[in-house]
């Protein structure tokens, strides 16, 4: 499997499964074509969402403001959008194959 990347005019758009409140922050890798990311951030008042796209910043070397829930804010299966990148950036920033 692999990472469902979808590119925009800004950058790219990709599926995350999130798992809130977990013993530590990890990205664990693919569950079908979505990226699986656990945080330890519980899932109130946004906390969780800031804590995966502060990660998935640091991960694609790209600028917090960079990244941003396009949807699923309340649901564990979100949709990420991520600007200034391409999809084979993301696959390899993220040690996926592509």
């Amino acid at each position: 499997m692999t990472l469902a990347v979808a590119a925009d005019a800004t950058g790219v758009r990709f599926a995350v499964k999130v798992v809130p409140g977990a013993a530590r922050d990890r990205i664990v890798g693919l569950l079908g074509s979505a990226l699986k990311v656990q945080v330890a951030a519980p899932p109130e008042n946004g906390r969780a969402n800031e804590r995966l796209c502060s990660m998935l910043a640091a991960a694609l070397k790209v600028p917090p403001r960079d990244v941003a829930i396009a949807s699923g804010q309340s649901s564990p299966r979100k949709t990420v959008q991520v600007r200034g990148v391409d999809a084979t950036t993301v696959r390899a920033r993220l040690g996926l194959p592509g």
